[in-house]
């Protein structure tokens, strides 16, 4: 029998299939004996909300708005320079107080929340309680209000978040000779500590290998940066000594991305002085549909989103940014602080089942592989947002960041698998339960059924989908569903006594098994 394609909206619901199609392989686990092979930060899972987001202005428009996103470019500029304008929509500040939203975001604590992206290289603050301006300053493209940065700074408590940020690199910065100045930086420093808020980590600006598409001033060389960066650490030390440094922030430098060009994080590293606290960068895999018309723009399809080609492609960018703190900055932890299904807002179906495969297993390989944090983009703003922006329902990929969240632990193990195809099977100490482990095995496959030989009692957490190009996931074969006001249920469990675990096509499942007695997770 042949399977439906990837791309079938009215996919086979994927705990029904025949058990004549199922040809098991036998996937065995030693909970009890996993080693240590590192630990991550306790905020390893993160998101940001884009600048963008907080001051209001145009960001990727959503699939479902591309008519009206169309119908409001002739009168508005471009809001990445270079980039078709109907790409991006006007939006309203996002809403930070709202109930709904702060009780969704608690159930991802404790968290990062990074508070930059492109817009935040020109964004001006506006230091003062009387009406901000209508238009920004020269050198600027977007106003920062106090209230909306004490927005920031209330949501990131009551979620119990910390900040993460960047700041404004744009000409309305810079001095007579053009070097970088901290008179916006400084503002804002000062003022968040007036209010009793702090800025855990920052970069000094978004994605600088791309700073002619991110409202640096032309011409900007890897010189320039290394100048720049020198003043930035200057203001650190004397503004925010308190404040981890994260840099450079680079993407795209590997693989199907490196057609993009731009300035090579090499350069910049050699032409800066060292100061760092943690290396950072970003990652996306390609970019989204929405982008397709771009010249040399890389594309992903849904026939795609579940190859293991597809999902190791985190592995391949991490090791090459990994040589170049090596190099550079050897030593140094690692942080990711931005990523998602694809740059551009993501693809369709990043808001899909589909994509939770990628995403928890982008959270496996780097966490094995020491990366301290990942961050999410966004948490709710555009495609690839873990939340819908409009009616603030979450996504399969939030339900799966809820689940990581419950069961995975800060210290990584070996899972000491040889997993067959299209099976990938993770090993965190179980949050919360010395001596607990906790088991990640998904089976991204469609033909075949697998089973895990885990020989000992535990809670299992199942995830599944009926339509795997759909917004709708079970656990367990329940609908995941959030209260009226957005209470997030309890995620519960079902026993599992110890032995064989069928682990049913194209499914994710979580086992918590609280009583492996493992040495390294006392």
């Amino acid at each position: 029998m042949k399977s439906p394609p990837l791309c079938c909206r009215a996919a086979l619901p994927v705990l029904l299939l025949p058990a004549a199609l199922i040809a098991a392989d036998v996937v065995q686990v030693t909970p009890s004996k996993m080693p240590r092979v590192g630990k991550v930060d306790e905020r390893f899972q993160s998101y940001n909300v884009e600048m963008v987001e907080v001051t209001g202005g145009r960001f990727w428009a959503p699939y479902k708005k591309k008519q009206a996103a169309a119908a409001e470019a002739p009168a508005s500029a471009p809001a990445v320079p270079g980039l078709d304008p109907s790409l991006f929509m006007r939006r309203s500040p996002i809403e930070l107080a709202n109930p709904r939203l702060l009780k969704l975001a608690a159930a991802l604590g404790p968290a990062y929340i990074r508070v930059s992206g492109s817009w935040a290289n020109s964004t001006y603050f506006h230091d003062a309680d009387t009406p901000a301006p209508t238009t920004p300053p020269p050198g600027f493209g977007g106003v920062l209000t106090r209230a909306e940065w004490r927005g920031v700074m209330s949501f990131a408590k009551s979620v119990n978040g910390k900040i993460v940020t960047s700041f404004a690199i744009s000409p309305g910065v810079r001095d007579e000779s053009g070097t970088w100045t901290d008179r916006e930086a400084g503002k804002l420093a000062r003022y968040t500590k007036s209010i009793g808020g702090s800025i855990a980590a920052a970069e000094m600006f978004n994605e600088p290998n791309f700073a002619a598409m991110a409202g640096a001033p032309k011409g900007y060389t890897a010189e320039s940066y290394g100048r720049d960066f020198a003043a930035f650490l200057k203001f650190a030390k004397q503004e925010a000594p308190e404040m981890l440094i994260l840099g450079p922030g680079s993407v795209g430098e590997t693989g199907e991305l490196a057609a993009f060009g731009g300035l090579k994080t090499a350069d910049l590293l050699q032409a800066s002085p060292r100061g760092i606290g943690a290396f950072s960068y970003h990652f996306y895999g390609a970019v989204s549909k929405r982008c397709a018309g771009m010249p040399r723009v890389p594309q992903s399809s849904p026939e795609t989103a579940l190859t293991a080609e597809w999902l190791g492609r985190t592995e391949r960018d991490a090791a090459f940014y990994e040589a170049l703190r090596d190099k550079y900055e050897p030593g140094k932890p690692i942080w990711l602080t931005e990523t998602g299904e694809t740059a551009c807002g993501g693809n369709p179906w990043a808001s899909t089942f589909i994509d939770s495969f990628r995403y928890l297993g982008q959270l496996g390989r780097l966490a094995r592989r020491g990366v301290q944090v990942v961050m999410h983009n966004t948490l709710s703003a555009s495609d690839y947002a873990l939340i819908d922006e409009e009616t603030l329902t979450p996504r399969p990929d939030y339900w799966a960041a809820v689940l990581w969240a419950k069961t995975m632990g800060s210290t990584v193990l070996d899972a000491g698998v040889q997993a067959p195809e299209n099976t990938y099977v993770y090993a965190h100490c179980l949050s919360g339960k010395p001596g607990g482990v906790a088991i990640l095995a998904m089976n991204a496959g469609r033909d075949s059924g697998v089973e895990l030989n885990l020989p000992a009692a535990s809670e299992r957490y199942t995830l599944t989908a009926k339509d795997l190009l759909g917004g709708d996931v079970d656990l367990n074969g329940h609908p995941l569903k959030v209260g009226s006001a957005g209470d997030v249920p309890e995620l519960k469990g079902a026993k599992a006594a110890a032995g064989i675990q069928k682990l049913p096509p194209l499914s994710i499942n979580f086992f918590a098994v609280a009583g492996a007695a493992n040495a390294a997770c006392r």
